[in-house]
């Protein structure tokens, strides 16, 4: 009797140590689900600023005269074209503009105003910042004047080519012609340039 219940209890055994492994596997936990890390966005790339442009300038012109004529403003429309050289994070430009603006002191008015400025800024990347200074020779009713200007401006690079900014020029004229009749301007404009 002990020799037949010793081969069954054998096979018991054994098929119980077979199933354990199959029921144990059937409780593992669940794999655990993939982390997922958001994209890092890529930093601003670098404004080159280098090269050559040309654009338009819309704003607002104060002029205070000095002699008892009439004040005057005006908005003001001009174009220009300049040149930058970009140095890392130095920027060094030179900048020709030119504008007709409406402007008259009674019976005197102002025919075009050119500016010829330098410019000096500091890189930001898609912003570059500078001060600008140089002449301004000007054309009037009662005679001809070459002031002096200064300013500060700012320019954003939307895309590689297009180009947003605005700037703000203070111009001191001495004297229009002989005509004892000297002027300050102030003028604020937005500027919208396509580099090259």
């Amino acid at each position: 009797m002990t020799s037949y219940f010793a081969p069954a209890a054998i096979a018991l055994g054994l098929s119980a140590a077979m199933a354990a492994p199959a029921m144990a596997g059937s409780y593992a936990p669940a794999p655990a689900e993939p982390v997922i890390v958001p994209a890092v966005p890529a930093a601003a790339p670098d404004g080159d600023w280098g090269g050559a442009y040309v654009g338009l300038s819309y704003g607002y012109i104060d002029v205070s005269t000095d002699s008892g004529a009439p004040d005057d403003d005006s908005d003001a429309l001009g174009i220009m074209a300049g040149y930058r050289w970009d140095f890392g994070k130095t920027v060094a430009g030179v900048e020709v503009e030119y504008g007709e603006p409406d402007l008259n002191f009674g019976s005197e008015e102002v025919d075009s105003v050119w500016r010829i400025k330098g410019q000096y800024g500091y890189d930001f990347g898609r912003t570059l910042a500078y001060a600008t200074a140089g002449i301004a020779p000007t054309d009037t009713s009662i005679g001809s004047e070459t002031g002096y200007l200064v300013g500060l401006g700012v320019d954003y690079q939307m895309t590689p080519n297009w180009v947003l900014g605005a700037e703000v020029l203070y111009h001191d004229f001495d004297e229009f012609g002989s005509s004892g009749v000297g002027a300050d301007a102030t003028t604020a404009a937005v500027r919208v340039s396509y580099r090259f």
